[in-house]
């Protein structure tokens, strides 16, 4: 079975086509400023070939149509013909209550992806208009969406409601609902089959570590709590987004007189590392280089990250009444042997041990880098989200027993 993954952004198309027989790769990419003058189309095909283009549209139906002529070129090509493509997977952020698992697109799913606009007003909008351009490029292909907040749907109240009045959350859906999910699920599975259990019978505190960050307690294999909330601001330090605040900090820039769009920026663009490091780079790598060249500024932005994971991972084991495991994924959980190693070493009183050795061995690739001796295994996994969709999409079409609809 081919399926074709896409994640539609407001200003770009990620690309990657499966053969799952042997979950392959057959080709992936992105297409780049969609709706500009200059779009442009990274092409890498699983043999090494790589490739830039001038797609021929400036919308998402323009992007999906480059997309389609080069997977099926005669010569740099993946398939033959586009009938070949038996299913799409679309990655949609916003789910909002109704979704717990993926769904087969309706014209009631589009409607309820629609209500959350107000959410994710910078990508359900978009993840939409991917859906509706392989609506017009591939006739009658299931589409199956896959919601960023679906895993985190198995939520207890007492974690996902804030302390407002009711109301506020009957009324206008102002709640937790956590993202990355597709992410913390797809690295809970692999962790369990890593440590030769099922996840449904682990503690696990998975930690998304990337320009965006976010943190799950997961125990039976649902969730007990994660770190983003009604939207992905907030939680632990990232690259430009400054995780949790105190609330009157949005009200005395307002005093100030900041605007909505201000505000915005500042907490969303503007924070986190490259706000707090100085250096005008929000990438860990630059971070750590100007730390380790005695910039001050730099060394208190890495410690505030780190900080940051530390007390969530403290809360979360205390939370979950100790842990199997704390798993590392993303750019930085998975490729930072320094910022796992200054994580580690302060887990000490829950008698965690990191492996200096294994630490610095595991970068990009799964394995274990605590001690023999340790109390909770610290993991390094690599995240597949493209390939979960995909998983997901089979699963979906193949097993009736799951609701594809849950309005």
């Amino acid at each position: 079975m081919k399926v074709l993954v896409l994640n539609a952004g407001s200003s770009s198309m990620k690309f990657t086509i499966f053969a799952m027989g042997k979950e392959q790769v057959l080709a992936k990419g992105l297409v780049e400023r969609v709706g500009t003058d200059r779009p442009n189309l990274i092409y890498k095909r699983h043999d090494g070939l790589e490739k830039e283009l001038t797609p021929t549209g400036k919308n998402h139906v323009g992007a999906l149509k480059s997309i389609c002529k080069i997977m099926t070129d005669k010569k740099d090509g993946v398939i033959n013909d586009l009938s070949e493509v038996q299913a799409i997977g679309h990655r949609v952020v916003h789910g909002g209550e109704r979704f717990t698992r993926p769904a087969l697109v309706t014209s009631n799913v589009k409607e309820a992806i629609r209500d959350c606009f107000a959410l994710a007003p910078l990508h359900n909008p978009a993840n939409l208009d991917g859906i509706e351009a392989c609506e017009k490029t591939f006739d009658g292909i299931p589409n199956v969406a896959v919601f960023d907040t679906a895993f985190h749907q198995t939520m207890p109240p007492e974690a996902y409601l804030y302390a407002v009045p009711y109301n506020l959350y009957t009324k206008y859906g102002i709640r937790r609902y956590g993202f990355h999910g597709t992410s913390h699920n797809f690295v809970a599975i692999a962790t369990g089959k890593f440590l030769g259990k099922p996840f449904e019978q682990l503690k696990l505190i998975t930690c998304h570590l990337g320009n965006g960050c976010s943190m799950a307690a997961i125990s039976g294999g649902t969730v007990l709590d994660t770190t983003m909330g009604m939207t992905p601001l907030e939680g632990l330090v990232m690259g430009t987004r400054c995780g949790d605040i105190d609330p009157a900090v949005v009200l005395r820039m307002v005093e100030i007189g900041m605007g909505r769009n201000q505000i915005d920026q500042i907490l969303n663009k503007e924070s986190g590392l490259l706000g707090v490091g100085g250096i005008g780079s929000s990438d860990m790598r630059d971070i750590i280089d100007a730390e380790k060249k005695g910039d001050q500024q730099a060394l208190r932005a890495r410690r505030m990250f780190t900080r940051r994971v530390v007390k969530y991972i403290g809360a979360y084991y205390a939370l979950l009444g100790g842990a199997d495991a704390i798993v590392f994924t993303g750019g930085v959980g998975e490729w930072s042997g320094y910022v796992r190693h200054k994580i580690g070493k302060r887990l000490g009183c829950f008698g965690i041990k990191i492996d200096a050795k294994k630490n610095d061995k595991f970068l990009g690739k799964c394995g274990e880098i605590s001690t023999t001796d340790s109390k909770t295994k610290l993991i390094v996994m690599p995240t597949d989200e493209e390939l979960m969709i995909a998983r997901s999409v089979v699963t979906s079409l193949t097993h009736t027993s799951l609701p594809v609809d849950e309005g």
